[in-house]
């Protein structure tokens, strides 16, 4: 007759057995996204093309540039919607080859590419070196930047963003900005993709494609980090994410 032991091997098995399929399941859906992704991205790619010869052509009307230019703009949507899902799928594994670099250069980096525009973006980079994937980092701290720049108020409109090193320490990259009023029990939900606030007044005039965060969310895990947000008092959101420091 089996004892405790044989039962709690038995358990054990059966646990490792659902983790595994766990594991290849999401492994699955991680390739479906991408290949998706890429099939979709060539015929948009082919649409740019076709539209954008229309509306240069000489014959062209101003009612078909008009069109034109409009279908352009959705067309772009569309883009980054697939390159979004793509770069989802890529993060959300962890990262095994990693480089040095400092997130400081990483902010100043990202700060000197917003275009001007209504809301101003403040940026105090301190030196907070960490270990990762360049193009990744590069991209959850943009994807903070447009984030703020895109959910923020009509006019008087700020993005702060700072770097630096944790308490604990860790090193910090955090963004604050003004904006809607946000309930505190909405806040876990903007990490899901696709996910917006129906409160949300968009101050740079487009729409994004509901991933931001979520990206932000997956590269750090990807890199061994944690990403917190809380609402802002007087409206907006302050989003802080720790990551591990480089070793000396």
């Amino acid at each position: 007759m089996a004892g405790p032991p044989d039962e709690i091997k038995e358990l054990s098995d059966t646990f490792d057995v659902m983790l595994e399929r766990l594991d290849h399941a999401f492994d699955g859906q991680r390739r479906f996204i991408a290949n998706a992704s890429h099939e979709l991205r060539t015929p948009l790619t082919l649409n740019r093309t076709l539209l954008e010869v229309a509306v240069d052509s000489d014959t062209a009307s101003a009612e078909l540039c008009q069109l034109g230019t409009t279908l352009l703009a959705v067309n772009a949507r569309h883009e980054r919607l697939i390159d979004g899902l793509l770069l989802l799928a890529r993060s959300e594994r962890e990262v095994a080859d990693r480089a040095y670099l400092d997130l400081a250069d990483v902010v100043e980096h990202v700060v000197a590419q917003v275009p001007p525009g209504p809301v101003v973006v403040h940026a105090e980079a301190a030196e907070a070196p960490t270990t990762g994937n360049s193009v990744l980092l590069e991209r959850l701290v943009q994807n903070l930047v447009e984030n703020g720049v895109r959910h923020n108020a009509p006019q008087d409109g700020w993005v702060r963003i700072s770097s630096g090193a944790g308490p604990d320490g860790s090193v910090v990259v955090r963004v604050s900005n003004t904006g809607p009023v946000i309930p505190r029990y909405e806040v876990p939900s903007l990490f899901e993709p696709f996910r917006r606030l129906d409160t949300d007044r968009l101050a740079a005039g487009t729409a994004g494609a509901g991933l931001g965060l979520s990206i932000v969310r997956a590269v750090t895990l990807a890199h061994g980090g944690t990403v917190h947000a809380e609402p802002r008092e007087g409206g907006g959101l302050v989003v802080t994410v720790s990551l591990p420091a480089a070793a000396d």
